[in-house]
């Protein structure tokens, strides 16, 4: 973090300080829980005098942009969470039809942000996708359930962040902490479809590979395809759960009833 706060040039006042750091937050720069340096040392990247940084530190963190730990330092506060209050979070956890709606969102949102990632991402962009690509076929070769399951979420982030648009950042954040928080948990019910791993990878290359050609049309086309293939794999996946319950429960009933018999030991 020591390379993204920048030298106040002019008067070196605690305003200057607060919109810089103003900015890095809604710019993504700054995400939630993020740790700044301490005192001294962010004092000393802004060239300011440690009361100015205080008066600027306790602006931000009086507008509920901070928040400061005893002993703990001080860190981005939980901005995105509050799009989305825990009552509603609630009830769309508790709701089927949030999931479709949902889904629906993200694939028409998604497109837009792909598009713009195609048109908009710095060569910095296209390096952290990079990385983030390599990391997920690791997770992939090595069937890595769970940190495959965060690193889609993660290169979600990244598509939207190469966007370089503070509405969408913000807006699909506030998308994924649903699922970070765990309240799409049949989103994992995807992973357990014949096929649907390898398939998942190819949808999340093929975003990837059009984001780095700077193709804005075959981005938008790879995200859409990709959610719609999400949506139609999650309700497979419910069908065939809801097969399985059914089955047991009949084998069950039946057995219990005595019209099943026993399999005979061969002799």
């Amino acid at each position: 973090m020591s390379d993204i706060f920048s030298r106040i040039e002019h008067s070196r006042t605690a305003d200057e300080v607060v919109q810089q750091i103003e900015n890095l937050i809604l710019e993504g720069v700054l995400r939630t829980g993020d740790r700044l340096p301490g005192e001294r040392e962010l004092a000393r990247q802004f060239d300011v005098s440690r009361p100015i940084l205080r008066d600027a530190l306790k602006a931000l963190e009086g507008r509920g942009l901070l928040t400061t730990r005893p002993g703990g330092g001080t860190h981005v506060a939980d901005v995105i969470g509050q799009l989305f209050t825990r009552p509603v979070t609630d009830l769309i956890s508790t709701h089927r039809k949030a999931v479709t709606d949902y889904l629906e969102y993200r694939r028409e949102i998604e497109a837009v942000a792909a598009e713009y990632a195609a048109r908009r991402a710095t060569p910095e962009d296209l390096a952290l996708l990079d990385r983030i690509m390599a990391r997920m076929d690791e997770a992939h070769r090595t069937g890595d359930f769970d940190d495959e399951a965060e690193i889609d979420v993660e290169f979600h982030h990244a598509v939207c962040e190469c966007a370089h648009n503070i509405i969408l950042l913000h807006t699909l954040r506030s998308c994924y902490r649903l699922l970070s928080e765990g309240v799409f948990q049949n989103r994992l019910l995807v992973f357990t479809v014949p096929g649907a791993r390898e398939a998942l990878l190819q949808q999340h290359r093929a975003i990837h590979a059009a984001i780095k050609a700077a193709d804005p049309i075959a981005a938008r086309k790879a995200a859409m395809d990709h959610i719609t293939y999400v949506e139609r794999s999650m309700a497979e996946a419910e069908r065939s759960g809801d097969w399985q319950r059914v089955s047991r429960l009949r084998l069950r009933q039946r057995s219990e009833a005595g019209d099943i018999e026993p399999t005979r030991k061969r002799s």
